[in-house]
């Protein structure tokens, strides 16, 4: 399975009291890097005004980073330093490193994102690129990956894919002329049941190891916050012929990942949910170094690489302002980059990641463990499957979920469960008809709050 290895949090029925949380927040190894982060505060959320951060000293209880991430602290410092660099050195800053700032030269600053993303993956520096947006990253990549064939030309996916993913991949059989109704193979769950087991996903593989060209799942499944068996089935595929790829949306930043070692043959993921880098932030590829190759035996004129759609800052460096139109590919995944990346894009996502750059994932996805665990343990005690409002439809084994826990409540209660937490000031995700998504995020969450959700989660179950 996935990471790190560890058993469930198991807790007694003294654990259901704040005293206990707080001990358990008091006990946290993590729990300064709380302070690294700006908590959005109760009195903010209910203002219809624009409000500076701090003004209220009461925070929200944020359990919304599975969409959105909250701001870092680091943001204004660095944004400030992007605006000073610009400002007083103005086109010099694609080349001038300055002293006392917390960024690289323009040029090179990608890759100082790509060295701080790469540890969350799971990969080399090279393998790893800062680029774009999510989607658009998709797309760039299965331009690349996705290479059907007379035989081979379906794309395996999830069968409730993010419908930007699901868009993406039927626009690109559609774009080799296929028709996609008969070469989109969605992977779903057994009648009644919300996971989909790792046995009937290898099973699918099995039965189109002939006629499939790609794999492409969801590293988590968005709704129902089910973390699949990334080196198992990425094992299988390849032994089977297919390619395969992932897309990390709701992975990065939440689980331990080993893309290298796992041989994944690419990935996509964007950075503003767990990774806090602001809305619509710049995302980030993998492309495994085998990928990443380029060739010059025959002469440095003429290079030998995975064919991709290619641009100006997909070449080296060195010869980037010759303009001679001789394209000389970075290897590896920097080779895959096409336009100059915003600055100011770049600015926000390395700001997160010094973030990032204080812990490891392995802590990381330690806390998340227990904190999630102590959450489902509060959702269920004292209940009954027969008296209980709601089903958890997130798998149980805490290897396969991060940190999520999606709750389906009984028809007709989502409006008003939903508007009962926004009014105590608790930030969660809705999705019709009835679905919460409750993500406690180990970066900046608390067992504090876990059990203050509970409770107020609790009463607004009843009518």
């Amino acid at each position: 399975m996935n990471g790190v290895k560890a058993t469930k949090p198991v807790f007694t029925a003294e654990a259901a009291t704040k005293e206990y949380a707080a001990s358990l927040d008091e006990a946290d190894l993590l729990k300064d890097l709380r302070d690294q982060f700006i908590i959005p505060s109760k009195a903010n959320l209910a203002s219809k005004k624009l409000a500076k951060p701090g003004l209220s000293k009461e925070d929200s209880i944020y359990f919304c980073g599975n969409s959105l991430g909250i701001q870092p602290k680091a943001v204004a410092k660095y944004m400030e330093a992007q605006l000073d660099t610009w400002s007083s050195i103005g086109v010099c800053g694609h080349f001038t490193a300055l002293e006392d700032s917390p960024l690289r030269e323009w040029q090179v600053l990608s890759e100082q994102a790509a060295e701080s993303m790469s540890k969350i993956v799971g990969a080399t520096p090279e393998e790893v690129a800062a680029m774009g947006t999510l989607t658009a990253n998709l797309h760039f990549l299965m331009a690349s990956f996705y290479k059907p064939t007379e035989t081979r030309r379906k794309i395996l996916m999830d069968w409730k894919a993010f419908p930007s993913d699901h868009y993406a991949i039927e626009s690109h059989i559609a774009w080799h002329g296929l028709d996609s109704k008969e070469n989109m193979v969605l992977i779903g769950p057994d009648e009644g049941q919300y996971e989909i087991s790792t046995e009937k996903i290898l099973k699918y593989i099995d039965q189109h190891a002939e006629d499939a060209a790609l794999l492409l799942l969801p590293g988590i499944q968005y709704y129902t916050g089910q973390l699949f068996d990334i080196p198992q089935i990425t094992e299988h595929a390849k032994s089977r012929g297919l390619v395969v790829g992932w897309d990390l949306a709701h992975a990065y930043g939440n689980v331990y990942l080993k893309l290298h070692d796992w041989e994944v043959d690419f990935a996509a993921w964007c950075t503003y949910k767990y990774g806090n880098a602001g809305p619509g932030a710049m995302g980030g590829i993998f492309v495994h170094e085998k990928h990443g190759k380029v060739d010059y035996s025959e002469g440095e004129d003429s290079p030998k690489f995975r064919h991709r759609l290619t641009g100006w800052y997909g070449g080296d460096r060195s010869v980037r302002f010759k303009m001679d139109n001789k394209f000389k590919p970075i290897p590896g995944a920097g080779g895959f980059v096409v336009s100059n990346p915003s600055v100011i894009d770049l600015t926000t996502l390395c700001a997160s990641l010094s973030v990032f750059d204080r812990t490891s994932m392995a802590a990381l996805r330690q806390k998340s463990i227990t904190l999630t665990a102590y959450l489902e343990f509060l959702l269920l005690k004292d209940t009954t499957d027969e008296d209980r409002q709601f089903t958890i439809i997130t798998p149980s084994d805490p290897h396969a979920r991060g940190a999520q826990l999606s709750l389906l409540l009984k028809p007709g209660l989502l409006h008003n469960v939903a508007q009962k937490l926004q009014d105590a000031g608790i930030i969660c995700d809705k999705r019709e008809p009835d679905v919460v998504r409750v993500a406690p995020v180990p970066l900046y969450n608390t067992f504090s709050e876990v059990f203050t959700f509970v409770e107020v989660f609790k009463s607004a179950l009843v009518q």
